[in-house]
């Protein structure tokens, strides 16, 4: 019962349910096929449309502009919109601007606010976290080279970064960097907002995932900082806060990534129940009808109910006791949801045979991309590893 939600957020989420699948689904296979681009004037449309309902920003509080759902309620919302590869941006919380919206309403000064905060909450533009680098694990975000020396009253940033997702076409980016070598690990780093065009900065590339470099939002970039310098009033928060700010965005952040891999999980059961069902293997003879794709059904219905409840367990431990006295559940949502979606992604594929390599439906889309959700934010082996230390302090 604690995971019940309100009639009129019921009525919210079946509304948008519907929305996603009538304006949404449509646009899919033209992304999939031709890129981002080719659809710029039909998702503005869309994001009107979604806007004009009241449907902004459900993650970000009335003050600022949004629906003002709690953690939890914004885990079903995310469910719904995971169903779309495309959904999260037709809303407004798509990952990153949705965490950088999240630490600039925390830690923006007014003017970042003005400047940086309030065009992002409206959608007209786009922004990108630099955290990741390509000679250093992401896995250990206190260890890191891109430094920024404080040079009288600004920082002149120098560094690699890659893998910063959505950097192409992205205004700004919140650059992390370290800017107190000789401090605690924990205390090295902060974080330095830096706007596209800057002397110094340049977006390098978009590197290749499993082939596709993709395009605008859907894109992963190769960033460098040569010498770029910006003010120090660009900075967010207290200099070598750095790292505490990005613990406190990637602890919510993995909620929204877990409920969307369930979306996707949904998306894929529907496609591959459906296709089961009117596919013949012999003439009165369906899929669904043979005993591997009954286990596999089975099998992942009940991987996607119990995953379901993990998060929503969690996003609710996170809304009453806050993120630190959840961090055990983050930890195991992280990697078991990834898993349960690597294995029905799978078997969609597989139920689907040679028309599941192909762009016609989004599932190998999301095989691509999808199978970093046990590399991102933290891999599996890392989580299973602070989580069992954890467990086992108890017992010392």
């Amino acid at each position: 019962m604690i995971f019940q939600v309100s009639d009129e957020t019921k009525m919210i989420l079946e509304t948008m349910h519907d929305f996603v699948r009538e304006e949404v689904y449509p646009l899919e296979e033209q992304y999939l096929i031709d890129g981002i681009r080719s659809l710029q004037s039909s998702l503005e449309e869309k994001r009107k449309k979604a806007r004009d309902l009241g449907f902004w920003l459900p993650q970000i509080s009335k003050e600022y502009g949004g629906m003002g759902f709690t953690l939890m309620e914004h885990g079903y919302v995310s469910e719904i919109l995971g169903r779309s590869p495309l959904g999260h941006y037709v809303f407004n919380c798509q990952a990153p601007d949705a965490g950088n919206m999240e630490i600039l309403i925390e830690y923006g000064s007014e003017e970042q606010k003005e400047t940086f905060l309030s065009p992002l909450l409206d959608g007209e533009i786009r922004s990108c976290f630099a955290m990741t680098e390509p000679d250093y694990p992401g896995s250990n975000p206190t260890w890191m080279s891109t430094s920024a020396v404080k040079d009288g009253e600004e920082y002149s940033i120098n560094g690699n970064k890659w893998f910063t997702s959505a950097a192409d076409g992205a205004s700004f980016a919140i650059v992390m960097a370290v800017t107190n070598p000789d401090a605690e690990k924990h205390f090295r780093a902060s974080q330095i907002i830096v706007p596209m065009g800057t002397p110094g900065f340049e977006v390098v590339r978009n590197t290749p995932v499993m082939g596709e470099p993709g395009e605008g939002y859907g894109s992963h970039s190769e960033l460098q900082f040569i010498d770029c310098s910006v003010p120090v009033t660009n900075r967010l928060g207290e200099e070598g806060a750095g790292f505490v700010i990005a613990q406190q965005r990637l602890g919510p952040g993995r909620i929204h990534h877990c409920m969307r891999w369930i979306g996707i999980c949904e998306r894929a059961f529907d496609l591959m129940c459906a296709h089961a069902v009117q596919r013949e293997v012999a003439p009165g003879r369906t899929l669904a009808s043979q005993g591997t794709i009954e286990n596999w059904v089975a099998e992942s219905r009940a991987e996607i109910n119990a995953a379901r409840l993990m998060v929503l367990d969690a996003a609710h431990k996170i809304d009453q006791e806050g993120t630190y006295a959840a961090r055990d559940e983050i930890s195991l949502i992280k990697f078991h949801v990834a898993n349960v979606l690597q294995e029905v992604l799978d078997r969609a594929i597989q139920i689907h045979g040679a028309m599941g390599m192909t762009d016609y439906t989004p599932l190998a889309f999301w095989y691509r991309h999808e199978r970093a959700a046990r590399i991102y934010d933290g891999p599996d082996e890392v989580h299973k590893r602070s989580v069992a230390r954890r467990i086992f302090r108890r017992y010392s």
